[in-house]
This record gives structure tokens, C-alpha cells and sequence, in this order.
């Protein structure tokens, strides 16, 4: 979506479509035009921070990929505000708030394995530490034949 912001080479139908959503939000908030900011740098400035965005979440790992899935969470948060406030139907902003959902999954699941980590350290101090999968195991004799 971000690339259908910054050109029409994809389709230049949803370029003009965005182009005209875009108007209809600086016109929805008129803040933006105090702060200097029209439609075509809203847009662009968008377009291109959500390209950076999957750029970095497709080719760098680690810490990086969680910053730029959390700063395309709040893209898509502003966008479906966006979508709000000029009284969009939902149809016009499911796909946001469907890639919203997948990118909040994303970073929750992205995240899980740090907690599970900290929970199994045994605490300083515990007396009772649990035997390893090993010590558990039951010893007996193999037979070979």
C-alpha cells in the first residue's frame, strides 16, 4: 500500500484514489494545514515510511523488525483515524484494519519468547531447584540380543 501511495506504476486507479482520500483527510483535520502539512506530503511521507517500514521487516532481524512492525502498528492506527474521521464505510478500510490485527499478532508472537525465557530462570536464592529432564529420567538396564 505504501508504494500505491507514492506512484502509479501499480495502478493508477488506487493512486488517484489515494490521492483524493488523502485531500479529504487534511480537509477533515484542519491542524495539519496549520502545521503546514497538505495532502501530497501526508501521502507521500506516509507511503514512504510504510515502505522503510516492510523494507526492514522483511530483510533485517531482530530488535529492528520489532521497531519497524511497531512503527507500521501505529501507520495503520493513524490511517484507520483517518478512515474515521471522514466517515469511510468499512469496506473502504477492512484491509487496514485486517493487516492492524496481523501486525499486532505479529509483534505479540515476536515478543513471547522473551517471556517464556525469564519465567524458566530459577530465582536467586531458591532452594528448590527442579531436576533437569535428564535426572527425571527413569534408569534402567537396555537389553541387547
Amino acid at each position: 500500500m505504501g508504494t500505491t501511495k507514492l506512484t502509479p506504476r501499480l495502478s493508477k486507479d488506487a493512486y488517484s484514489e489515494m490521492k483524493r482520500a488523502y485531500k479529504s483527510y487534511v480537509r477533515a483535520l484542519p491542524l495539519l494545514k496549520k502545521m503546514g502539512i497538505n495532502s501530497i506530503l501526508l501521502r507521500k511521507s506516509i507511503g514512504a515510511l510504510e515502505v522503510a517500514c516492510g523494507i526492514v521487516m522483511t530483510l533485517v532481524p531482530g530488535r529492528p523488525k520489532d521497531v519497524a512492525n511497531f512503527f507500521l502498528l501505529l501507520l495503520v492506527l493513524a490511517v484507520l483515524f483517518f478512515h474515521q474521521l471522514v466517515g469511510d464505510p468499512l469496506k473502504r478500510y477492512a484491509h487496514a484494519l485486517v493487516f492492524g490485527i496481523l501486525l499486532t499478532c505479529r509483534l505479540l508472537i515476536a515478543r513471547k519468547p522473551e517471556d517464556r525465557s525469564s519465567e524458566k530462570k530459577p530465582l536467586p536464592g531458591n532452594a528448590e531447584e527442579q531436576p533437569s529432564l535428564y535426572e527425571k529420567a527413569p534408569q534402567g538396564k537396555v537389553k541387547v540380543s
